[in-house]
């Protein structure tokens, strides 16, 4: 080595890369006539400060070759879940429903995580995607499937609502409290989180607002966006997450 040479005293820890898909317009939201590939930046930087190393992943790339480049996944938020029966519903009802090869391209990759053992992170499109990949069901519309239901589909300066964390669950060893305050941008819901997995939070009027795999060390999905959260909620879940990866 040159007498030049550079020494350092210690080694740079290597920060977890955290897999992110990113999202697909191709129905001309964006531009009419071209594909766009996007993520809410808020994801990343959430990632960063909480010790992470957000890494994006496209679906022009092989979802099983990508997630084997990451320490954990994070499934972002997205548009809706089709209804299978649309018509049940009013038509002032707005659906936006997810792009198929969007669809397709997550759950292979959640597939491939899974395999892998990974820990994984669902925010609420994500959140749904791991309940229905467990054969679990949705609420398509909370105000009509759930009536009587306080409105989960709030402006986001204003929509905080109470949740309650079920004990001796995962998320209740994150967050360490009984009771937590969430932002609330949804009107889909999980009815039930399928094989394998429990429900660990519900809002006051009986919505699912997380769930996390019964035997599998870390496994979550929230209803909430933890990536616009400070304090337990946001970047308590986001710390865990990192945690869990560096742990493995």
């Amino acid at each position: 080595m040159p007498e030049h040479a550079l020494h350092y005293p210690y080694s740079f820890p290597m920060r977890p890369r955290i897999g992110m898909p990113l999202c697909l317009d191709d129905r001309d939201q964006w531009r009419p006539g071209r594909k766009y590939l996007y993520i809410d930046q808020a994801y990343s930087k959430a990632v960063i400060k909480a010790g992470g190393d957000p890494r994006l992943l496209a679906m022009d790339s092989d979802p099983r070759d990508q997630v084997n480049e990451v320490e954990g996944l994070i499934l972002p938020g997205g548009d809706d879940f089709q209804p299978f029966e649309p018509h049940r519903y009013q038509k002032s009802v707005a659906f936006n429903p997810i792009s198929e090869k969007q669809l397709k391209f997550d759950q292979a990759i959640l597939d491939a995580a899974q395999s892998r053992e990974i820990p994984i992170l669902g925010i609420c499109y994500g959140a749904q995607l791991m309940a229905l990949h467990q054969g679990g069901s949705l609420h398509y519309h909370l105000p009509e499937d759930l009536p009587g239901s306080q409105d989960h589909q709030l402006p986001e300066r204003d929509g905080v609502h109470s949740i309650e964390i079920k004990p001796q669950t995962r998320l209740s060893e994150i967050v360490k409290q009984g009771e937590i305050d969430v932002n609330s941008l949804h009107h889909q819901g999980i009815a039930s989180p399928g094989e394998g997995f429990r429900i660990c939070a519900q809002a006051r009027d009986g919505v699912i607002e997380a769930i996390e795999s019964d035997n599998t060390p870390f496994q979550i999905g929230v209803q909430w966006h933890p990536e616009r959260l400070l304090g337990p909620a946001g970047e308590g879940l986001l710390r865990a997450l990192v945690s869990a990866c560096e742990s493995r």
